[in-house]
């Protein structure tokens, strides 16, 4: 699956497979072989960082 290029798009798909189908970033990541570290920063530049506490981006 390719991830949306706008990364407000990106957020919201991205927290909704987290609360839906995966227990981690990590999983989510392995699964659908994306770069964690390319997500975490384009949601960092939008300001939202991944909290591990709420498996979500906030």
């Amino acid at each position: 699956m390719a991830l949306p290029m706008d990364n407000f798009l990106l957020l919201s798909v991205v927290n909704t497979k987290l609360r839906d189908y995966y227990i981690n970033l990590d999983a989510l990541c392995d699964e659908l072989d994306e770069d964690k570290s390319n997500i975490i920063s384009r949601l960092a530049s939008v300001g939202y960082s991944y909290d591990e506490t709420v498996n979500q981006f906030v």
